[in-house]
């Protein structure tokens, strides 16, 4: 919903939200269901209301257990019923600097200090272990903003005895506690309260009033920010920018003015404006952002454009350059095709208000921000948060650099009639091994990111995928896949569960960039070595469709199972007898297990 993306009017999101909300819920759609706990130090009631509609824009459901005012410590320590019962997906924790409960006094010594930083953070830290070791969820905690006065005036910070001194230590020991935890998340009311201004953020008014943490007006950018972690931990990030190029990239028009004159380097306030969108847009390469063009141009003078000797973005940043004169809708939606992703996996960046009209109209899901004057580009890119990191793994790192081998092996695919044949000419090398510690965030990071070739749609966090694989019911595997044109890292992953004579298969996903290269096969052939290892004769799998998995719905009959069941709903239960002489499938992957 368009009044729902950065930037939003926060007064008309605080008094039409339930109009919203009835709104998003009408118009359906396939929503994650999620349980979350929202453990508050203040009022917490419009936070959750305001939050609600940007989960549900994000396509998250969520149903909330919410503490009574300023309990948050005693609900997790003292094993509320009502919150067991709740067994959360996540758990919030609102606090902020009036929760502090004591900061030093101007006279007091080192040694004091250090004792009572110690005594504040310790308050957290069995709190958070306690959750933690309980509901095995993430959770997400606010860090300290700055109080709204300075005691100690411009020497608040360099004093240990300033609060903010005191603020800035303690949140530094946050930090490190989540560097610690890979379930544990802050959310940064510091910057937020920073960006938002921390003389309006802090007004006095609301906390003595109304119990509030921050301004009632503030209360929406919170709770979109906080909604960014939430649709991150759980799957729903973008994945590519696509950008456009005359006065998006650059100032002018390239095929116009000629690449001589364009805007872009250190000779002009508005070239500077310019380098500094590239070298952010340049930025987000390293957290795994896939960088595409759609500009209308021709192909010839966008390359130069972008060979400009003072520019930071280089043909070679961008997976697909789709410069031509076909409609930017279309360009779009083959970008998605030809990297294997849907639609709403992109956000398209162009200074032109009637570009972004068409594309947001016609390409359904793609986001399409109003990034406002060539200054504003960054400031509303960033904080839209589609690309919000609550993890970055060594895959993330190098998604770029493997979307554009699979470019190259597309394009190798055209010089052999035989599909086996360049399936072998790939050189492919797998790796299917039992769950390992070294790869649980990127095994976890692909439940809640693979949608079309994943056949029950299950998600679990890092704790959950650490559980199963210490557990001696379950069989795991992680299929990891690389090839001459590169490493495309872990790519696929089984989790069964066992039951008698049978294995369950709870879930079976893929990473869509490696679809048809036979990995489902080789994986296939690993699931019944370990079944016949277990003694077990059967594998039941299950596809639950959703509006994205429809590719799969038929997986399990290329794989050899036997349909035994078709609910209304389009649920199909399937099931694999392993014969006692099973013929391996896979014959193009050289797997070491």
């Amino acid at each position: 919903m368009k009044e729902l993306e950065y930037p939003f009017d926060s007064e008309y999101v605080l008094k039409k939200s339930k109009k919203i909300k009835r709104q998003l819920l009408e118009e359906g759609g396939s929503f994650l269901e999620k349980k979350i706990a929202v453990l508050g130090g203040s009022t917490t009631h419009d936070i959750i209301r305001v939050l609600e509609v940007f989960l549900l824009n994000q396509g998250i459901q969520p149903v909330f257990y919410e503490s009574e005012y300023a309990q948050y410590w005693q609900d997790a320590m003292f094993d509320n019923p009502e919150l067991v019962r709740f067994a959360p997906d996540i758990i919030f924790v609102h606090t902020s600097n009036r929760n502090i409960a004591e900061y030093p006094h101007v006279t007091d010594k080192a040694e004091q200090i250090d004792a009572l930083l110690e005594e504040q953070y310790e308050h957290f830290r069995v709190m958070w272990d306690k959750l933690e070791g309980q509901y095995h969820c993430p959770i997400i905690q606010n860090n300290f903003e700055y109080p709204f006065y300075r005691i100690l005036g411009n020497q608040e910070a360099v004093y240990i005895q300033g609060r903010i001194s005191f603020i800035n230590r303690l949140n530094e020991k946050l930090y490190q506690y989540a560097r610690e935890h890979s379930n544990f998340y802050i959310h940064d009311i510091n910057y937020a309260s920073a960006a938002y201004g921390l003389d309006k953020w802090s007004d006095p008014f609301y906390w003595h009033m109304y119990k509030y943490a921050m301004c009632m007006q503030a209360i929406p950018e919170f709770a979109y920010n906080l909604s960014n972690i939430i649709k991150s931990v759980f799957g729903k990030n973008k994945k590519s920018l696509v950008l456009d190029l005359d006065n998006t990239l650059w100032g002018g028009i390239v095929g116009d003015d000629g690449v001589e004159n364009l805007e872009i380097g250190q000779e002009t306030s508005m070239g500077q404006v310019y380098s500094e969108f590239q070298g952010y847009v340049k930025a987000q390469k390293d957290i795994g952002v896939m960088l595409n063009i759609a500009s209308k141009n021709e192909y010839d003078n966008a390359v130069a454009g972008l060979n400009h000797p003072d520019g930071i973005l280089k043909p070679e940043d961008f997976i697909l350059i789709k410069a031509n004169w076909e409609p930017k809708s279309r360009n779009i939606v083959e970008i998605a095709g030809e990297m294997d992703i849907l639609p709403d996996s992109l956000v398209f960046v162009d200074d032109n208000p009637a570009e972004r009209d068409i594309v947001g109209t016609q390409v359904q899901g793609v986001s399409v921000p109003a990034i406002g004057t060539p200054e504003q580009y960054i400031r509303v890119l960033d904080h839209a948060g589609f690309f919000e990191v609550t993890k970055l793994s060594e895959d993330d790192t190098k998604r770029s650099q493997m979307y554009q081998a699979n470019v190259k092996r597309k394009q190798q695919q055209q010089n052999f009639g035989d599909y086996k044949e360049y399936l072998r000419s790939l050189d492919m090398k797998g790796t299917i091994k039992p769950f390992e510690a070294i790869y649980m965030a990127r095994i976890a990071q692909l439940t809640n990111k693979s949608n079309q070739f994943n056949l029950t749609t299950k998600r679990y966090t890092q704790s959950d995928v650490e559980r199963f694989a210490d557990n001696p019911d379950y069989v795991t595997r992680y299929g990891k896949l690389e090839d001459k044109f590169g490493d495309n890292g872990v790519v696929s992953v089984v989790i069964g569960r066992k039951g008698n004579d049978v294995l369950h298969l709870d879930l079976w996903l893929m990473s869509c960039r490696v679809l048809k290269r036979d990995m489902e096969y080789a994986m296939m052939d690993s699931v019944v070595d370990a079944c016949k290892e277990c003694g077990i004769g059967t594998i039941m799998g299950y596809y639950y469709p959703t509006a994205k998995n429809a590719m799969v719905k038929d997986f399990y009959a290329a794989m050899g199972f036997t349909k035994i069941e078709e609910q209304e709903d389009g649920t199909t239960i399937w099931q694999y007898l392993i014969p006692e002489m099973y013929e391996k499938k896979n014959t193009v992957i050289a797997v070491n297990e």
